[in-house]
């Protein structure tokens, strides 16, 4: 499953940053970055694609970045797996 991570940065990008330098991502086995951006101008947020089978795992890797950063998942899928899926929903409801 793909995650759309949206993450706060609550005392500013450095100390997120300096740790992700010290220490790398921090992830859990059977969770996978795929990418990320991060807002212009104020570098507040983060936007993080993650991939995982085993949604628990965005919570252990936010339990090691929870005191420095906020977090939002947001389970997503791709817009031709979305028109797939509303086609199939026509279908259904089609007499």
């Amino acid at each position: 499953m793909l995650v759309m991570v949206i993450e706060r940065f609550r005392r500013g990008a450095e100390p997120v940053y300096a740790r992700a330098a010290a220490k790398g991502r921090m992830l859990p086995d059977g969770l996978r970055y795929v990418s990320s951006w991060v807002d212009e101008p104020t570098m507040s947020r983060c936007f993080q694609l993650m991939e995982a089978d085993d949604l628990s795992l965005l919570q252990v890797w936010a339990s090691r970045w929870d005191d420095i950063v906020e977090f939002e998942f947001v389970p997503v899928v791709s817009s031709t797996e979305a028109a797939a899926l509303i086609g199939e929903l026509r279908t259904r409801s089609s007499p």
